[in-house]
């Protein structure tokens, strides 16, 4: 049996993130570039475009039930979907609930870019709610203000426009802050 039949079988001709049931189409999971039935899943036209650069939050809810997959290959795509994602309250509930084994759980995180989540100055990665020390003098745009180094901002929002920014309330005014200039506490 060919990698595709076997992956059509396993999937039942269905999407494996969104059981969608049209132009399906196979998927190597990062960091492997081999089409083998353990590194693949089968997506449709809509998730393969979506698959790096979410753009249709509502299509990727979908990911409420395949996260729950027993294929490996599946969960690993999930959890980088919901972590790319987590800036939306739902998908940071999904991400809480999900349990991986280890070897999924380091697979997930190999094949992720830096690029897709915030990072703190010493490279500690944010997540919302966390509260984050400014380490530097930072001027407010388009005012004459400035935070002021060692400002603490409690209980972070992530931007999901840009995954270097983080939202927050420093001095009773909520504004957007560039990660690297903070130290998660």
């Amino acid at each position: 049996m060919s990698i595709e039949a076997s992956l059509l079988e396993r999937s039942q001709s269905k999407c494996e993130l969104c059981s969608s049931t049209t132009q399906l189409t196979p998927y190597i999971v990062p960091p492997h570039s081999q089409l083998t039935v353990d590194h693949s899943i089968l997506v449709c036209e809509k998730c393969m475009s979506e698959i790096d650069s979410p753009e249709d939050i509502n299509h990727w809810r979908c990911l409420g039930d395949s996260m729950w997959s027993q294929v490996a290959p599946v969960q690993v795509t999930a959890w980088r979907q919901l972590t790319r994602l987590n800036t939306e309250s739902w998908a940071q509930d999904l991400l809480d609930m999900m349990y991986m084994e280890e070897e999924q759980q380091n697979w997930a995180m190999i094949g992720m870019s830096e690029d897709d989540k915030p990072l703190d100055c010493n490279g500690v990665e944010l997540k919302k709610g966390d509260d984050v020390t400014v380490i530097k003098d930072l001027p407010i745009k388009g005012s004459s203000q400035v935070i002021k180094q060692g400002t603490v901002i409690r209980g972070i929002s992530l931007s999901s426009n840009d995954p270097t920014h983080i939202q927050g309330k420093a001095n009773g005014q909520a504004m957007f802050v560039i990660a690297e200039y903070c130290r998660k506490k």
